[in-house]
């Protein structure tokens, strides 16, 4: 790998310090860094990303690796996360240890771990990504929303409930897990539906081949009133569904790469990330 765009999340490295020390270490090994540059929102701007890239790094917390996954999901351009969060449970570098993080990458000394990724479609053909999950929930007032489940068109079940979680293995650990999900391998291949506060006795999550495709249609609530509700992708970029609309969702035709430095196994990870928690 040669030429890195370093992706800085500019809430956590305030003054910069941090991605000036990265961008200084990769120079010196004779890489070529691009700093990505960003809109009066904080927005990637895509157009100004150059095509020859070998690799992101992100300095953030998970919330940045995954904007950055999502937008880079067409492109098969590796990430590497360095943690300036809370959990930091992606990303793989502590700040601590950019200087060995950096040898490694000089001496070739790296995997590339894959990561599969979530597709939904709504009825007007339109898609959005998402490398954690999607999740349909209820939108305004608190109140359980009536949803119909569908496996490659067939019925599974009818919820009433706050919401839906569709899970990737990366994203079992997320939202998945608190709204009391299986945890999954990050590198399997499946899809996990956990309902959120099911107003009913089975509330188990279901777990799906890749092959699945899945749709989430929004029932009529009580008394007949039309019902909204919100899809998010990885928590972002919510879209409103009314009672009738649906979302169909499929394993991606792409995926994430991340680059791992580091020989400590997703047991031991886990251990150490969610102690405590």
């Amino acid at each position: 790998m040669d030429h890195f765009l370093i992706v800085t999340n500019d809430g956590k490295d305030v003054d910069h310090q941090v991605t000036a020390k990265v961008r200084r270490l990769l120079e010196q090994e004779g890489k070529t860094c691009t700093l990505c540059r960003k809109d009066e929102k904080k927005k990637i701007i895509r157009d100004s990303i150059p095509g020859d890239l070998d690799c992101a790094v992100v300095i953030g917390g998970d919330g940045s690796l995954i904007e950055v996954a999502r937008g880079f999901w067409k492109r098969d351009v590796p990430v590497l996360g360095i943690n300036m969060g809370t959990l930091g449970y992606l990303t793989e570098v502590e700040v601590t240890h950019i200087e060995e993080a950096v040898r490694k990458i000089a001496e070739g000394n790296y995997e590339l771990e894959e990561r599969m990724m979530l597709e939904g479609t709504f009825e007007e053909q339109r898609s959005d990504v998402a490398l954690n999950d999607i999740v349909v929930s209820r939108k305004g007032e608190p109140h359980v929303i009536h949803f119909h489940l569908y496996v490659n068109g067939s019925l599974l079940n009818s919820y009433e409930a706050d919401g839906i979680i569709i899970s990737t293995p990366t994203g079992s650990t997320a939202y998945n897990l608190s709204a009391g999900g299986p945890i999954v391998e990050p590198t399997a291949s499946l899809i996990v539906i956990t309902p959120i506060c099911s107003h009913a006795l089975n509330t188990s999550s279901i777990v799906l081949s890749p092959e699945d495709e899945i749709t989430v249609e929004i029932g009529m609530g009580r008394g007949g009133v039309i019902e909204e509700a919100s899809v998010s992708f990885d928590g972002a970029d919510a879209r409103t569904l009314r009672t009738g609309e649906w979302v169909k969702i499929r394993k991606a035709n792409a995926s994430t790469k991340f680059v791992k430095l580091s020989k400590v196994s997703f047991l031991e990870t886990l251990r150490r990330k969610m102690k405590g928690n």
